[in-house]
C-alpha cells in the first residue's frame, strides 16, 4: 500500500475511539490523528521508492514473497541490521514511524509460539504462521497490546483486587476465549488496523488466564479506546508535529470474543515470560534505530540554528565540542544497535533475534541520554528557540517589519528562515510534545530498572569472575609463583617469603611476597 492506501483502507473500520473527550466518528479523517497516520504512512511510500526498496521490502522466507520491512520475520543478523537503518530512515524523517512495533511484536510471537508448541504440543505456530501471511499479503498495521494497567504494583496479576486491571481470559469457549482488562499504554491505537494481544510480564501458575496472546481487530464488540492527539495538529507552531505526530491510547476489552484461529498462547504460564523477554529484544533493538533518527532530526537542526545565529563550527569552539557531544551520543547508542544485528542469534524457529546485552545497553544509553540530547540541542540552538514571537506575529502588519529587521543574525538568512528552525527545535525538545519524545524514550520499551535486569541477567558475569580467579589463583606473570595476598593462596596466613636459594633472593630483589 502507499501512505494514502492505508489511510483509505482505516475507512473500512468502525473502532469506538475517544479524544479529548469526544467521539471520533472517522479516525481517517479526524485532525486531531492525522499527524499519527502521516507519520506511519511513511513507512508505506519509502518502501515503494527505489532508492529506499532494498532496505524496506525484504523476501519471507516462509512465503517466498516480498513483504515490506516492518512485517518481515529476520532470519540473519543482515535482516536486523537492515531493519535498524529502516527504521532510522523512517524515524527521521517522521520523529517516530511507530510500525516497527508491529515488526517487533511478529518476530516475538513467531519464536514463542515454536517454542511454546515444542513444548505442550500445541498448534499455536501454524495458526500465527497463516495470520503473519494474512497481515503481510494484506500490509496491515498492527499495535501492540502489551502494557497492562497494573493496578497495585507490588502485587501479581492473580492477586489484583481488580483482575481487569491485567487483560484477563474470563471463559474459553468452542470456538474462542473471551477477554475482559485494560492495556494502558498502546502506541497508535486508534489508526492501526488490529491489535496484537500480548502478556506484559512474567507469570506464575496462579496468572494463567492472564497469559494471553491473541489478534484483535481495532473494531471488535467491545473495544473501547481512550486516546491523546497525535503530535500538535493544528498549532502553528509545531513546525513538525503538526504534520508528524504519534497518538497513544488506553484500549479497554469489556467481553471481547476471540475466535481459535487468532489465539497464539492461552494460559501456558512459563510461556509468557519467553515472549516478553523476545519481544524486549527486539523491540529495544528497534528503538535504538528510532532515536538515533530523532538525533538525526537534533543534530541536523542545531547546524541550521548555530548557521542561522551567525556562528559557525568549524570556527566557534564551544559550538563544535557541544555538537560532537550530541553525535557522540547518537551514534554511540546506535553502535550498540549494530553490534546487536551482528551478534544476533538464530533459535530454534529459524528467527534471528538482537544480542539482548548489547541491544539493552543500546537502549539504556538512549533511555538517559535522551535529556542531554535536547539540552545540547538548546545549547547550540540559544534562548531564542522559546523566546520568539508566535507565528501570528508574522502576518501582523503593525509588527512583522520591524520583527524582520532585527530578529535576522546572518546575511542572506532571513528572520523568517532563523526563526523556522528555531520554532523547529522548540517543538522537538522545548514543547509538550518535546517532553513527549523525553519520557517515551525513557519508559517505552520499557523502564531503565528493565534495561539493567535484563543486561544483568544476560551478562556473563560468572565467565568474567572466574577468568580473573584463574588470573590470581596462578599469579599475574603466570610464572609459577602464586603472589595473591589472600589466606591460602600464597600461603597459610597470606604473607610469607616463598622458600627459595639465597642467591635468587638477592637477584629478585623482591617477589612480591615480602613486607613486615
Amino acid at each position: 500500500m502507499s501512505s494514502e492506501d492505508y489511510r483509505e483502507s482505516l475507512r473500512s473500520y468502525r473502532p469506538r475511539v475517544f479524544v479529548n473527550g469526544s467521539a471520533v466518528t472517522c479516525v481517517a479523517d479526524d485532525a486531531a490523528l492525522a499527524p499519527g497516520i502521516a507519520a506511519v504512512g511513511v513507512t508505506y511510500d519509502f518502501a515503494r521508492k527505489s532508492e529506499y526498496e532494498p532496505l524496506m521490502t525484504a523476501r519471507q522466507g516462509t512465503s517466498d514473497k516480498i513483504v515490506n520491512r516492518m512485517l518481515h520475520i529476520n532470519t540473519h543478523p543482515d535482516d536486523l541490521l537492515a531493519k535498524l537503518e529502516a527504521v532510522r530512515l523512517v524515524c527521521r524523517e517522521s520523529g517516530c514511524a511507530q510500525r516497527y512495533l508491529t515488526h517487533d511484536a511478529l518476530n516475538a510471537i513467531f519464536q514463542s509460539t515454536n517454542r511454546t508448541d515444542s513444548e505442550h504440543g500445541s498448534d499455536y505456530h501454524q495458526r500465527f504462521l497463516a495470520y503473519l501471511h494474512d497481515v503481510q499479503d494484506r500490509d496491515l498495521t498492527l499495535g501492540v497490546a502489551m502494557t497492562d494497567a497494573k493496578g497495585e504494583r507490588a502485587k501479581r496479576p492473580s492477586q489484583q483486587a481488580n483482575p481487569d486491571v491485567y487483560v484477563h481470559i474470563t471463559e474459553r469457549r468452542t470456538d474462542g476465549i473471551v477477554l475482559r482488562g485494560t492495556k494502558a499504554i498502546v502506541t497508535g491505537a486508534p489508526y492501526v488496523h488490529e491489535f496484537l494481544v500480548m502478556p506484559g510480564r512474567a507469570m506464575a501458575q496462579e496468572d494463567a488466564d492472564f497469559a494471553v496472546c491473541c489478534a484483535v481487530p481495532v473494531d471488535a464488540p467491545g473495544i473501547t479506546i481512550v486516546a491523546r492527539p497525535a503530535g500538535r495538529p493544528g498549532e502553528a507552531a509545531a513546525r513538525f508535529s503538526a504534520r508528524y505526530g504519534q497518538s497513544t491510547g488506553v484500549v479497554m476489552f469489556e467481553d471481547v470474543f476471540v475466535p481459535w484461529e487468532r489465539v497464539f498462547l492461552a494460559g501456558e504460564a512459563e510461556a509468557a515470560g519467553h515472549l516478553v523477554t523476545t519481544y524486549a529484544s527486539h523491540h529495544r533493538h528497534s528503538c535504538i534505530g528510532a532515536r538515533a533518527g530523532f538525533g538525526d532530526l537534533l543534530i541536523g537542526a542545531g547546524v541550521l540554528m548555530a548557521g542561522a545565529n551567525g556562528l559557525d563550527p568549524d570556527r566557534h569552539g564551544h559550538i563544535r565540542d557541544a555538537l560532537v557531544d550530541l553525535i557522540k551520543i547518537v551514534e554511540g547508542f546506535y553502535a550498540c544497535g549494530v553490534a546487536a544485528s551482528v551478534y544476533g542469534a538464530k533459535d530454534s524457529s529459524g528467527t534471528v533475534s538482537p544480542e539482548p546485552v548489547f541491544a539493552n545497553i543500546g537502549k539504556l544509553l538512549l533511555a538517559t541520554q535522551i535529556y542531554d540530547m535536547h539540552r545540547l540541542a538548546h545549547h547550540v540552538s540559544g534562548g531564542l528557540i522559546v523566546a520568539l514571537p508566535t507565528p501570528e506575529e508574522d502576518h501582523n502588519p503593525e509588527t512583522a517589519a520591524s520583527l524582520a529587521a532585527v530578529l535576522s543574525a546572518r546575511p542572506g538568512v532571513p528572520a523568517s528562515q532563523r526563526l523556522e528552525v528555531a520554532r523547529l527545535i522548540e517543538d522537538l525538545t522545548a514543547s509538550y510534545q518535546g517532553g513527549w519524545y523525553s519520557v517515551i524514550s525513557l519508559h517505552g520499551g520499557g523502564s531503565p530498572e528493565a534495561m539493567k535486569r535484563e543486561i544483568w541477567r544476560s551478562y556473563p558475569v560468572e565467565e568474567k569472575s572466574a577468568f580473573v580467579e584463574r588470573l590470581i589463583a596462578r599469579g599475574v606473570a603466570d610464572d609459577g609463583r602464586k603472589v595473591s595476598k589472600q589466606p591460602g593462596r600464597c600461603c597459610a596466613v597470606g604473607c610469607q617469603i616463598p622458600e627459595t636459594t639465597e642467591k635468587s633472593i638477592e637477584g629478585e630483589n623482591s617477589t612480591g611476597c615480602h613486607g613486615s
